[in-house]
């Protein structure tokens, strides 16, 4: 039975000695769900690329926010916020680009006084998934102006990749997973497609589909609800090691799908 198959993995490999390298490291030094949230934020829309890079981007960031990226954010000047991050660059991301994103978080914050009460403003369980209020979110911490790719819209048809890896971190709790954001429930969460997720879904025919869109992390994310429906991102973590990690390939993956 595929579901036993998966549980296996999951207890073998959803550990963190598995974690790196992978930003999700980043927010084991913020016990605070204050915290967390924003350098979690960070650290998802900034994974795309490299992994080395990615890690060393986000630490950049990371480290001119300070211990407490919400004091910096509520107390710097939009200005000197400017100044900071004028010189950052990351691939397709500028520092005008992350300045923006940031000074968006920040009145999200004086809106609202979290991000978490920002995004539960637009959620309701009703929706069956989290991307209506993903949607909603997004525009908040975009209202300021062009973030380039950072902040991805559902609306245009985006996978939503990096969004949906940061509300996995935020809402989710187990060995990996630090969780945090307990108002919203992990049955609506949406798979985080990537390439890796992206061969695991079509491995396990769960989509016939060719591109890596929203449509497909859908139809990926209904696979694993009928099998843990109250959580069907549980598998992500462990999963994609089979591809992140140097001795673990995609081909052992495919033999223990086939020999568990």
């Amino acid at each position: 039975m595929l579901k036993n198959k998966l549980d296996v993995i999951y207890r073998r490999y959803n550990k963190r000695e598995y974690v790196a390298p992978d930003p999700l490291q980043f927010l084991y030094d913020y016990p605070t769900v204050s915290e967390r949230e924003i350098a979690g934020l960070v650290a998802a829309l900034l994974a795309y690329g490299r992994v080395a890079q990615i890690l060393k981007a986000v630490s950049q960031v990371l480290d001119l926010l300070g211990p407490s990226p919400r004091d910096y954010l509520l107390n710097q000047g939009e200005k000197d916020i400017v100044r900071d991050f004028e010189t950052f660059k990351y691939r397709f991301t500028t520092g005008e680009h992350l300045s923006t994103l940031l000074l968006g978080v920040k009145d999200v914050l004086n809106r609202f006084g979290s991000l978490e009460a920002c995004f539960l403003d637009g959620y309701s369980p009703d929706h069956g998934t989290v991307i209506p209020a993903m949607s909603a979110f997004v525009k908040e911490i975009s209202a300021r102006g062009e973030t380039g790719i950072l902040a991805a819209d559902p609306d245009k048809k985006s996978a939503c990749k990096r969004n949906n890896l940061f509300l996995r971190w935020m809402v989710r709790h187990d060995r990996i997973d630090p969780g945090g954001w307990d108002n919203i429930s992990g049955a609506a969460l949406v798979i985080p497609l990537d390439t890796h997720m992206f061969r695991v879904g079509t491995l396990l025919g769960f989509t016939r589909r060719k591109q890596a869109n929203l449509k497909t992390a859908l139809e990926i994310t209904q696979g694993f609800r009928l099998l843990s429906p109250v959580d069907p991102v549980r598998y992500d973590f462990c999963l994609t090691r089979f591809g992140i990690r140097e001795e673990l390939g995609p081909g052992d993956l495919k033999m223990m799908l086939e020999t568990s």
